[in-house]
Formats: structure tokens, sequence, C-alpha cells
């Protein structure tokens, strides 16, 4: 429910600042006054485009502020969905800057202009004479039915299956695009998988095997090093192992002379033992060399394969080269797994299908169980209206292929006068007939789910008597569960509300103003006194305007 309008700096506007209630509020003026000043400042508050043009002073920004009571509008969802921060009194602020630049705000958090329109519409309906394009729209149409039909739940969870159902079609379909080109890939991965399984990767230490390379391959190099360090070491008399007894024999003699002969003794008998050691390993090793020309061979290729894999690769290390196989192992599964894949998201598929076709059934018999009361309630409300001979023809007709709205084609034809054909509303009914359709649709939608506001815009143009007085009440009796605002030029209907606002201009200092006030009692009779009869006002006037409000 909106509650209050600011509006600063806009068109004839300098500053106002009004409240509204429930109910059916009233809005009147003489033409020109700036009834579509406020109707356009209010348009940007819903997210329309900003024209700097309408800045009243350039040198200052302009600001148009709604706020509205939403605690039982359920849209919670929606701000979380447009990251904004719910509040059951919510503000939506405008601010056109002297620069042209426009800014939007919801709850003092910055907005866009999509995100403005995708809320708004939940919050308040403009509607006018020339704005019944949604009358001839399927969605529309569609939304009339269902709201009558109770089909809330189902299309909620029709929906939610029909994105499942259209994801899974995309994926099956880039499963089957995408087939064609694994399998062109599959041998030749095979291939690669088998040249890296020819070596066992995850066993391997190229370090120990580069090792035992160098070793086989230089083993009479290393025979003839060891046989010759032997030799220094063990010739006799020459040798060093020999040269350092003789060494020791002669600090024994000396090392009971001090604790440094002592010690060096010690240090020189420490290394004699340590290249007795040296000489028996250089034994050991010299017996276990041999020659094997076969595990050389072994070796070598073993290594050129490694070497070949890294180069064909681009890697560095045998590490990389397992990631690269547990990738190709990876890629050769999903692609002998893929015609399972396949099987099983069709399989899915046609399970959802099923669910699918059975909740459009269960929509498609509610709404053609609820036809003939919506024809009849449309056709009576219209008849009240002017239009004894409106008929109205809903059909439905069965669909082959899942849309937003079921697998129903819905057909809303209609005529105005007898012995006429049916046909499309857009093509039946003309501007005024619309208008009082729309009207009545409104309404009629009223009693079955909660609205956002309405704001009628002189949808009561042509219409006089007796019938407006019949607009009127369904006004009234749609602002018992929704708030209503009417503007009008009749004053049947102008009697009929709850509060009563007057737009007018006033002229200070050579520069004109738009304002708006809020009748009291005495005022409201005065206002539609002259609407009744004009300017000058006769005491005849003011007992029917006092008859209407009574």
């Amino acid at each position: 429910m909106l509650t209050s309008l600011y509006i600063k700096n806009y068109a004839l506007i300098d500053e106002l600042n009004v409240q509204f209630n429930s109910g059916l509020t009233i809005i009147t003026g003489e033409t020109g006054a700036g009834k579509s000043i406020l109707l356009g400042g209010l348009s940007l508050v819903l997210g329309k485009r900003a024209d700097v043009s309408q800045v009243k002073n350039t040198s200052e920004k302009c600001i148009i502020e709604a706020s509205f009571d939403i605690a039982n509008y359920h849209l919670k969802s929606l701000f979380a969905d447009l990251d904004l921060d719910y509040d059951v009194q919510t503000i939506i602020r405008r601010e056109i800057l002297p620069s042209g630049k426009s800014r939007a705000f919801v709850n003092d958090t910055p907005t866009t202009l999509e995100s403005l329109v995708a809320l708004s519409t939940h919050l308040i309906d403009i509607h006018s004479q020339h704005q019944t394009q949604q009358l001839i729209q399927d969605d529309y149409q569609f939304k009339v039915l269902d709201a009558l039909a109770d089909n809330k739940q189902n299309l909620e969870l029709y929906t939610a299956k029909l994105n499942s159902y259209r994801a899974l079609q995309k994926s099956l379909e880039q499963l089957k695009a995408s087939k064609s080109d694994m399998i062109k890939e599959y041998d030749y991965n095979l291939f690669l998988t088998k040249e890296l399984n020819e070596i066992d990767l995850e066993s391997l230490n190229i370090e120990e095997l580069e090792t035992q390379y160098e070793q086989l391959n230089n083993v009479e190099i290393i025979g003839e090093k060891l046989g010759n360090s032997k030799m220094i070491l063990s010739l006799e008399n020459q040798g060093i192992i020999d040269q350092l007894n003789l060494v020791k024999q002669e600090l024994n003699r000396i090392s009971s002379f001090g604790k440094a002969y002592e010690e060096l003794e010690e240090r020189v008998s420490s290394t004699a033992i340590e290249l007795d050691d040296i000489l028996t390993e250089l034994d050991n090793l010299e017996s276990q060399l041999s020659s094997e020309p076969q595990e050389l061979e072994r070796i070598s290729e073993k290594l050129q394969l490694v070497n070949n894999l890294l180069q064909k690769h681009a890697v560095i290390d045998v590490e990389e080269l397992i990631k690269i196989k547990e990738e190709l192992q990876s890629k050769i599964s999903n692609t002998e797994s893929l015609d399972d894949h396949i099987a099983e998201t069709e399989e899915t598929l046609l399970k959802l299908q099923k669910e699918l076709d059975q909740i459009a059934t269960d929509i498609s018999s509610k709404r053609s169980a609820i036809i003939p009361e919506l024809t009849q309630k449309l056709e009576d409300l219209l008849s009240g209206l002017g239009m004894p001979n409106a008929r109205f023809k809903i059909d439905l007709e069965k669909r082959d292929d899942f849309t937003s709205n079921g697998k129903d084609a819905l057909s809303f034809l209609f005529t105005a006068n007898k012995g006429s054909n049916y046909n499309t509303l857009k093509k039946a009914a003309s501007g005024g007939e619309l208008s009082r359709i729309m009207l009545t649709i409104k309404s009629v939608l009223s009693e079955y789910m909660q609205l956002p506001s309405i704001m009628f815009d002189e949808i009561d143009t042509g219409v006089s008597g007796e019938i407006s007085n019949k607009m009127g009440a369904i006004m009234k009796q749609m602002s018992s569960k929704m708030q209503v605002f009417s503007i009008t030029h009749l004053p049947q209907i102008a009697a009929k509300g709850d509060s009563h606002y007057k737009v007018f201009k006033t002229d200070t200092n050579d520069v004109t103003h738009t304002q708006l006030k809020r009748l009291d009692e005495e005022e409201r009779i005065v206002e539609i006194a002259q609407m009744l009869g004009g300017a000058n006002i006769t005491e005849s006037a003011m007992a029917h305007a006092k008859q209407l409000l009574n």
C-alpha cells in the first residue's frame, strides 16, 4: 500500500508531501491542473527513465520518494533475489541530479532501474484508458484464469519441474554434441595411455635408474680405479697403510713424553683403522663389479623411453607424467561411459516429462472447470457497465510442447454486440470498452488474489450517468480488499471515495505551481458541486453533491 509520496523540484511542483490511507482514494482537478505531473513523478519511482527537462530548477536535484507498507505482500524472496534490504515499510527514492544523471534507492540501498521495475510491479499498478495492452497478452489472460482456478501451487510445482526439464534437455544436447568429438579423441587417448603404461611410473625412481646406468656403463674404469686405490693403500713397504704404521711406531716412542704426542699417536691410530676399513670396502666393491651388457641395455632403453615421454608431453618430471596419465584415463572412462550417461539422462527426462504432463493436465482441468464461472462474472459486471450484450468465449486447446503456462493454448475471444462474430479483444473492443473490461477483470482478480495498489487514471472517460455510478461501486468494492486510486472527472465516482485530494495550480510571483490538497467534508461538497455544475455553484448542485456523498 502506498502510504506517502514526496516530490521536490519536479515539473511545476516545488515541494509536495502527501500521506495516503487504505480504501478508495479520489484525485480530481481541472484539465491541465497537473494530475499528469503527479503520475509522472510516481512513474519515476516505479522505474521510468528520468528526463532532466522535467527538473524545475536545474541547479538543484529533483527528489521523488514513495513509502509503501508491504507487510502482506510476501516479497521477502524477491528482495533477496534483487539483493535489497527488506523492510515492511519500504521506501523507494529517485534522484535526478543537475548533471542529468539519475539514481535509484530502495531502503537507502542503491539499485538499478531494472530492479526497480521488477519490484514496483508488485507494489502499484497505474492503469489508464490507453494502457490496456495487458488484456490482449496470453500471459495476463492465463494469470486471470489461474487465479480463479486456484492453480498457484500447481503452477509453482510445474515451473520448478519445467526448469529442471529444460536444464536437463540442454545437458543432453551438449552430451550428444560432444559425443562425436570425444569418440575421435578416444583412440588417441587410448594410444597415449598405453605408452605411459609401458613403464610403472608410480614405482619408478629415475635417480636410482640413472645411477645404475652410470655404474654399468663405466664398469671397466670403476674396476681400474678401485684396483689402483687398493694398491696405493696396501703396496708392501710403500703403501699408505705400511707408511702410516711406521709413523705410528715413531710417535709411540714419544707418546709418554707429553699429552700432545699421545693425542697425535691416537689420531694416527684412528686414521690407520679407517684406512683398513676403506681397503676392505674397496675390496668388496671390486668383488661386486660385473659386466652386464643385457642389464645395461635394458636400463638404457628404459631411460630413453622415459625421456621420450617427458619430451613428448612437454613436462620435466615423472610426477607430471603420472598426472597426465590419470587425466587421459579419466577421459577414456568418460567416453566409455558416455552412452550410459546419455541413456540415464534420457530416462530421467522421460520421467520428468511424464510428471510435467500430469501436472499440466491437472492445471488444464482446473482451468476448464472455472471458465464458465469467469465468463459469467465478467458478463454480469459488464452488463451493469452499459455493455448488456457483451459475451466472452474462452477456449483451451491442448499443445504438444511445454510452455511457461503449461500445455494449453488459450483463446480469449469477445463480442460486444448481438449478431457480431467473436474476435480477439484487440479487434473486438474499443478503447472505452477495453477500459471497462479491464476494470471488471481487476475486480474479479481482487476477490481471488492479493493485488498491488491500483491507480485508475481517467478510465471513466466517455462514461456518464448510472454507468459511472456502477464503475464507482466496483472500485469501492475493490477497495475493501486493496488500495485503489481513481483520477476522475465524474462526481458519481468522486463521491464514493474514502478520501479525496484535489490537484490545482497557483501563481506566485509570476510562477505557476502545482499543488495537491486533501479535502475536508465541506471542501468535498464544493468540489463535487463544481464537477456537477461548473464554476458557478448553484444550490441544487450543492444539494446534489451532498446527496451523492451521503
